[in-house]
């Protein structure tokens, strides 16, 4: 019953980090399962990650079916991100070990403060009159950062993608975010995947618990972001992100 309930309050989390602004489950997951079950850390980020593939499918396939998805340039960052976080772990795996994991816990609940102080009210029109070439350039380009960055430090890729798309690519916040779960539904994919090649299969009660809540969770969220508007999605969205950090520190704190 206790596992239950660690991994629904998880799903909760990460469902709606998902569903909201197409955060990582493992950002939200890994740390609970870590602290409060006492499971290895690469067994919980491999649940995290399985989590995260049909909480972002679901997330995606809402915002498509409402028109709130760029799958081209998706496609092109997408690629590039998955090459780049290839590169990123290889380059980590030569330097020095660096305690970074806190950095995309900061960045999430610095992220939820900015949409809540500075809104992203950039509108549709404005977003399809950039040339669809210099689109595509630029998806490139923040792919290889975002991807570097995710294979470098290990964490935050979801936040990266959305501060990218709304701050450099000028998505509004829809379709950033719809890009975004597009994008993580196929990273998520591959690194559960080698997860549970590499580590073999994890607890099967906690990750049937675990993807059943944060799907279900990033469902709502998907579907409640799509039918608000710019104001209310952007405090929606910050308030979830700045809750979220604020809560995963404290798991952290307790874990140290």
């Amino acid at each position: 019953m206790f596992r239950f309930v660690i991994c629904f309050i998880a799903g909760i989390g990460a469902g709606l980090g998902t569903g909201f602004a197409g955060m990582s489950a493992a950002a939200v997951i890994s740390p609970m399962l870590i602290t409060f079950l006492g499971l290895p850390a690469y067994e919980a980020v491999g649940i995290a990650l399985a989590s995260d593939v049909l909480a972002s499918a679901v997330s995606a396939w809402t915002y498509g079916k409402n028109k709130n998805l760029d799958v081209k340039n998706g496609l092109v960052m997408m690629v590039t991100v998955l090459l780049f976080t290839l590169f990123g772990s290889f380059i980590a795996s030569l330097v020095p070990n660096t305690t970074m994991g806190s950095f995309s816990v900061f960045m999430t609940f610095l992220l939820g403060v900015k949409f809540i102080v500075k809104p992203v009210m950039t509108t549709k029109e404005a977003m399809n009159a950039v040339d669809g070439r210099k689109r595509i350039i630029q998806s490139v380009v923040s792919g290889m950062a975002v991807g570097f960055i995710c294979g470098f430090i290990g964490a935050g890729g979801g936040m990266m993608m959305l501060l990218i798309l709304t701050s450099v690519l000028g998505y509004e916040l829809k379709t950033a975010v719809g890009t975004s779960v597009f994008i993580m539904t196929f990273t998520a994919f591959t690194g559960a995947v080698s997860h549970f090649v590499i580590g073999g299969m994890p607890d099967l009660w906690c990750l049937l618990f675990c993807v059943a809540s944060t799907l279900l969770w990033a469902r709502v969220a998907a579907r409640f972001a799509n039918r608000a508007s710019a104001v209310t999605l952007n405090r929606a969205t910050g308030v979830v992100l700045a809750v979220l950090g604020i809560a995963i520190l404290s798991v952290n704190y307790i874990k140290g």
